[in-house]
Formats: structure tokens, C-alpha cells, sequence
């Protein structure tokens, strides 16, 4: 058995699952904070001078997992492992958020997906060159965006 502490807490303006908007830009107001407890605090020490963390959390409210998800943005079921559904056989999130300050343990974040009272597990800094150096494939979301971009220019 694993079993993992929270570091912290996010405080979010979205308090179910449905308030999150789908897409990062949607997202692009969207301001809280990661409350990290007392004892992790001086694990942030150099964390402020990053634009973007990482932050590694847990879905508190997602009761059940599955192995099938249906994303927003396609008809088709898929496989968990190529959603982002929150119904995860172990329920773990990660989100790279832009990291407006810190101020006595609190860390004030933009564009982010976390409802409130979601346990933070971790956090690290986004480093772009460490996280992606090469282009990127996005699977069938690719052949979902081509039928998209199409069927929005036949009714234009």
C-alpha cells in the first residue's frame, strides 16, 4: 500500500467539479491559493522566482474510477490513460499553474483547475527545457480538433 500526506490545501473560487471551465484559457482569470502547511513551508524557499508550478494533487471528490472516459471534446470512449478525467484509478491530478506570488506559506496561483479543499501532495517547479524538448503528438485528440475545425468551416 502507498499512501501520501498532504502538503497543503487550495482555496478555489470553483467548489464542484462542474464549476471548473474545460480549456486553460477559460481558465485565464481564475485566481486562488495553495495554503501549504506549516510544516512543509520551508521546502517553498526559492520557489518564488518560477513563473509556473507543477502542482501534484489528489481528486477528493471523484468517487469512483473507470476505466473508459468520454472527453468533452469527442464522441468516442477512450481509454482513462488518454483523458484527463478525473475518475482515475488513483484519483491523482497534475496541473502546471502560473505562480503570482508567495507570501507567508501561501502560494497565489492563476489558471488553474482545483476545486476548493483539494490536498495538494506535492509541488515542483516547471522548467520548460526539462519538461519539453521535443514536438508533441496529441493522439486522437488530433483527428477530434480536424472534425471540429471542419464542421465549424461548413457552417460558416
Amino acid at each position: 500500500m502507498i499512501g501520501f500526506e498532504p502538503i497543503g490545501v487550495v482555496h478555489s473560487p470553483f467548489v464542484e467539479p462542474s464549476d471548473v471551465p474545460r480549456y486553460v484559457a477559460d481558465r485565464a482569470d481564475a485566481k486562488g491559493i495553495v495554503e501549504v502547511f506549516p510544516a512543509y513551508r520551508e521546502g517553498l524557499l526559492d520557489l518564488e522566482g518560477f513563473s509556473h508550478i507543477i502542482l501534484i494533487w489528489y481528486f477528493h471528490k471523484s468517487k469512483e474510477a473507470s476505466l473508459v472516459a468520454t472527453p468533452p471534446y469527442d464522441a468516442g470512449t477512450k481509454g482513462v490513460f488518454a483523458t484527463r478525467s478525473p475518475r482515475r484509478p488513483n484519483g491523482i491530478g497534475l496541473t502546471v499553474v502560473e505562480l503570482e506570488r508567495i507570501e507567508d506559506g501561501i502560494l497565489h496561483i492563476r489558471r488553474f483547475d482545483m476545486i476548493d479543499n483539494t490536498p495538494v501532495l506535492d509541488i515542483k517547479p516547471h522548467i520548460p527545457e526539462f519538461d519539453s524538448k521535443t514536438e508533441f503528438r496529441i493522439g486522437w485528440l488530433e483527428d477530434a480538433r480536424r472534425t471540429a475545425n471542419h464542421k465549424t468551416a461548413r457552417s460558416s
